[in-house]
């Protein structure tokens, strides 16, 4: 069974983050969703890890191979512990891929056995991000061409509740 780990904070998923796993899922045999804590963003979460997964999971329900999970450690290690064949990461921009390929080159010389897959994000995606969604949210806009339906009204309620605070 080829085990993939599609890695991310997913603060909030959007349907950029929706359509590498979908795309993941039809290429490998199990899918885990990791979330995971990006140490620069601490104290910059609008979800906590609880809140991501459980969004997640509303948003994956049709993929049965799909899983999420929580993992505050090293990503390579990770991978180790789970018989993870590859590592899963979607590019957006060309700008992406010099920090994806160092990361990509330091989980390959942590973990020998792992290796990291580029997935060029679709054209409608390229410009998505969880900062861009939440960025426009908190000034009113609506959201919903990017961010999967399960979950919008909660993303727009709890960024909208963040700015009228």
């Amino acid at each position: 069974m080829r085990t993939v780990i599609c890695p991310g904070s997913f603060d909030p998923i959007t349907l950029g983050h929706l359509d590498i796993i979908t795309r993941s899922s039809a290429l490998f045999d199990r899918v885990i969703v990791l979330v995971m804590t990006n140490y620069s963003k601490i104290g910059n979460y609008s979800f906590t890890s609880e809140e991501r997964i459980e969004m997640i999971k509303r948003c994956i329900s049709d993929l049965p191979n799909v899983e999420v999970d929580t993992y505050d450690g090293l990503l390579a290690e990770y991978a180790k512990q789970k018989g993870a064949v590859a590592i899963v990461k979607g590019l957006r921009a060309v700008s992406d891929f010099e920090n994806e390929f160092q990361q990509a080159l330091i989980n390959k010389e942590l973990n020998n056995e792992v290796d990291t897959v580029f997935v060029t994000t679709r054209a409608e995606n390229m410009f998505l991000s969880s900062s861009v969604v939440k960025h426009i949210c908190s000034l009113g806009a609506d959201i919903s061409n990017f961010v999967p339906p399960e979950v919008c009204e909660d993303i727009t309620k709890r960024i909208r509740r963040g700015v009228e605070k």
